[in-house]
């Protein structure tokens, strides 16, 4: 996984509620492999025809939007079914942070999962950025994760909230693979310190210390 520290970038404005994840990715594409890309199973039914053929008329496929790596969004962006492949598609085509007012609750879990940042702002703030990006396409925001701050073009800054666990995990690159690993190297680094130390002690009575 990607670690997030700092990002600079052009953010498109996706001024939708309720951005759900059927129309994130539709059901039909979540059985294939990851390794075939899910960049053009996402928005499907916005950005294709009946015939499978690009539109080219949703916002991520116009330029500058094509360069895009921030989305700002409405409330209760990614509701619906924990499918995780709806942070995939959203990961595969480019895009490291994703702004609104709200998610949904099991995709807002899958995005820290696989780098993805969700930025929950005051429901005022976003409309501001919304607003903004659709005045001047191409605009910039930045987010600075360690100091849990967006900045928007015009150089106005807002605080975000993030758990101190997610926040040390998306700056490291670690998801809970890795992070179980890296317990897992703890605990057997502190059996053998405990095995020199206390070598009176049984195998029982030492998996009892470090579990």
């Amino acid at each position: 996984m990607e670690p997030f520290t700092r990002l600079t970038a052009i953010a498109a404005p996706l001024d939708r509620a309720d951005v759900d994840t059927d129309m994130l990715i539709p059901q039909r594409f979540l059985r294939k492999p990851l390794t075939v890309g899910y960049r053009s199973f996402l928005f499907y039914n916005d950005r294709y025809d009946a015939a499978g053929k690009l539109k080219g008329d949703f916002l991520l496929d116009r330029e500058p939007y094509t360069q895009a790596r921030i989305i700002v969004s409405g409330p209760n962006f990614g509701c619906g079914s924990t499918r995780e492949g709806a942070v995939y598609a959203v990961v595969d085509f480019g895009i490291r942070a994703v702004i609104a007012s709200s998610f949904g609750p099991f995709y807002a879990s899958n995005a820290y999962q696989n780098g993805l940042l969700p930025v929950v702002l005051p429901e005022d703030a976003v409309r501001g950025l919304l607003d903004q990006l659709a005045a001047a396409p191409g605009a910039e925001i930045s987010i600075d994760l360690p100091s849990q701050t967006v900045t928007d073009p015009a150089g106005r800054q807002y605080r975000f909230e993030i758990e101190p666990a997610r926040k040390e995990r998306m700056l490291g690159g670690i998801d809970d693979i890795a992070a179980t690993g890296e317990f897992a190297q703890m605990r057997d680094a502190l059996e053998r310190k405990l095995e020199a130390e206390t070598p009176w002690l049984t195998g029982k009575e030492l998996a009892e210390l470090t579990s």
